[in-house]
């Protein structure tokens, strides 16, 4: 039988996420798929008969229908790095292989096929969206970045093409955050200096893959002013520097409710969405009707 765990943006606050995250595994020695995002932890395993309502849940997940961002494009590449690592390391079961291909077949026919992926679909773009609507004057503001990643890159090219020229990048392997300094003419600092760095800092963007807190209260100045954006899961802001006055901080579930308020015009998208998802799951169930063990209703 075919079996899956989850804790997903669905089921669990991101306070709950966190303290979840850790507790979904398996043996180590036990064929399965792990697929961890800020938004799920999903762990899929087993072989034999498989119901219906993973197959649809899978489905969705891949086409993005569950994410927080609906639409979103990086689900989609976390899925395929998630099977890839497990056929790495293991040998599925053949009907857990065609799960995750027909998945992810799924959501590129999504992408491909309707506009669900159109607009603001990225954590990245609704900063930059909250940035353009605070309308904020990025050539007088200092801005600092801890963490190097597709997702801060993204951002790094909005504030050079607005001009920001007061850049600072922070990383826990320095020479990381030297190499995209160079590119977007940033300064860096070690990221044993971040209480310095956040003396003068006006705009601070977090996104690590630390599984601790690396900004907290006594790192900030009493009653600095500072724009927060915490990106990472689990968080690299303490939560409760949100009461500080002068502190603004956005974390993934503020600024998922944020594009929320954006999302009317990819709504028209989901009815055909799901129409393909259905097609994906008939197809499916004529492959499992073909084998051994057919999909449990």
């Amino acid at each position: 039988m075919i079996q899956c765990k989850l804790v997903n943006n669905t089921n669990a606050s991101l306070e709950e996420r966190e303290r979840l995250s850790d507790s979904i595994f398996l043996a180590e020695d036990t064929p399965h798929v792990l697929l961890k995002t800020c938004n799920r932890v999903e762990l899929y395993w087993g072989e034999g008969e498989i119901s219906e309502d993973i197959v649809r849940h899978l489905y969705r997940v891949a086409s993005g229908l569950e994410s927080s961002l609906t639409g979103e494009r990086a689900i989609q590449g976390q899925l395929k790095n998630a099977y890839l690592e497990a056929i790495g390391k293991y040998k599925l079961s053949s009907r857990l292989n065609r799960l995750f291909q027909t998945a992810m077949h799924t959501g590129k026919r999504v992408r491909t096929e309707t506009g669900i992926s159109k607009g603001a679909v990225s954590h990245s773009q609704v900063t930059v969206d909250i940035l353009k609507k605070e309308k904020i004057d990025l050539k007088n503001k200092i801005v600092s970045i801890i963490g190097v990643n597709k997702l801060t890159e993204d951002i790094l090219k909005f504030l050079t093409d607005k001009q920001a020229v007061n850049i600072y990048l922070s990383n826990r392997h320095l020479e990381k955050a030297e190499e995209l300094a160079k590119q977007y003419n940033g300064t860096t600092m070690p990221l044993q200096e971040k209480r310095k760095m956040l003396e003068f800092t006006d705009i601070l963007i977090c996104a690590t893959s630390a599984p601790h807190i690396l900004v907290k209260r006594e790192d900030i100045p009493l009653r600095k002013e500072m724009l927060i954006f915490d990106l990472a899961f689990p968080r690299d802001v303490e939560p409760s520097l949100a009461d500080e006055d002068g502190i603004r901080l956005f974390d993934l579930e503020d600024i998922e409710q944020f594009a929320k308020n954006n999302l009317s015009l990819r709504k028209i998208e989901i009815k055909e969405v799901e129409q393909i998802i259905e097609e994906e799951i008939d197809k499916f169930r004529a492959w499992c009707n073909h084998s051994q063990y057919a999909l449990k209703l």
